[in-house]
């Protein structure tokens, strides 16, 4: 058997993709759905990590590539009746959820991006892909800035690495926010169920949400489950989720866990500590999948009304030719009980 890592292009369900093959692991990312990674799977064993569409709900994915994968939410979240406030302007984005009034989910996860490059050696597979947008461009004319998103994704018996990053190729400051609305699922390995899972992960706070699920600017005091969130762990069902928490890294690291306690393995999912902010959705407590997703930004975080600290809030920029970065890694331990 050939353990050479591989990367190719080929077809995912008829939709072209760059496959990534190391180890145990395959990866598919589609370039023309957004850079999505949708799939990142253990051969050996059967798991399949992510939340990947069914062959008859693969056009309704690329309708709205929000719940299947890793979509890029550039800006991410939700903004207050469109409105964007930005360095003094004000940008106006569409409002595309109409029961609260605002827009979701930025512009960057529905488009096509460029495969700048691919490869393998003995060890592990790569692909990049970028996001230019320029004036002229379907981003520039919602976010008039002109700039680059770049994409790496590697595969190793380390398990699945993502590296981003952003640069201003313009001469005004930019907003820099950004999320990753990934879909893990619950339970991921064939021979398990739901209610053999259990997760947590670093949260610290929880925002509270008015009725169009817009911070307040005040924190909720946290339940004994989610108490529990932060260490021991809960099922990742175990109430409705569409909350909000500020991210508070414990032993120096920013990540969720997810752990099948039938196989005795945990899925780690490291994020950097430049997200500071958590989003967790599991679709009204449906078992089958959730979506932990590292945010950089508050929700709604230009448009808040109260004096908070822009680095508790994450509201960030970008100057003329800076370049901002960072790395997730999902991977696999085991452990014994």
């Amino acid at each position: 058997m050939n353990n050479q890592a591989q990367a190719h292009e080929g077809m995912y369900q008829e939709e072209p993709a760059v496959w990534l093959r190391a180890a145990n692991y395959e990866a598919a990312v589609l370039p023309g759905v957004g850079a999505n990674l949708i799939a990142f799977r253990d051969t050996a064993n059967q798991y399949r990590f992510l939340h990947e569409p069914e062959q008859n709900e693969m056009e309704a994915f690329k309708a709205n590539p929000i719940i299947h994968g890793i979509p890029v939410l550039f800006p991410p979240n939700r903004y207050e009746d469109g409105d964007f406030h930005w360095n003094g302007s004000v940008y106006r984005f569409p409002v595309n959820e109409p029961k609260t009034g605002n827009h979701l989910h930025g512009f960057v996860h529905n488009i096509p991006w460029k495969v700048d490059g691919l490869g393998a050696d003995e060890a592990q597979s790569w692909v990049t892909l970028s996001l230019t947008v320029t004036e002229g461009h379907s981003v520039y004319t919602y976010i008039p800035h002109a700039f680059t998103i770049q994409l790496r994704y590697s595969l190793s018996s380390n398990g699945l690495s993502q590296h981003v990053l952003i640069r201003n190729d313009g001469d005004t400051p930019m907003p820099r926010l950004l999320a990753f609305h990934t879909s893990i699922n619950a339970p991921f390995a064939s021979d398990s169920s739901a209610s053999d899972y259990r997760f947590n992960m670093t949260i610290g706070e929880r925002w509270e949400l008015d009725q169009r699920m817009l911070p307040t600017g005040q924190f909720q005091a946290l339940t004994a489950d989610e108490e529990n969130m932060k260490a021991g762990g809960l099922s990742p069902f175990f109430e409705s989720m569409d909350n909000h928490y500020t991210a508070v890294p414990q032993n120096g690291r920013n990540r969720m866990e997810l752990t099948d306690t039938r196989n005795k393995l945990t899925l780690v999912y490291d994020v950097g500590t430049s997200y500071k902010q958590w989003m967790i959705w599991n679709n009204g407590a449906t078992e089958g999948f959730f979506c932990p997703e590292p945010q950089i930004n508050l929700v709604n975080a230009p448009n808040i009304k109260q004096e908070l600290d822009p680095e508790l809030i994450g509201l960030f920029g970008l100057e003329p030719g800076e370049i901002w970065e960072e790395t997730s890694r999902l991977y696999v331990k085991k452990f014994n009980i």
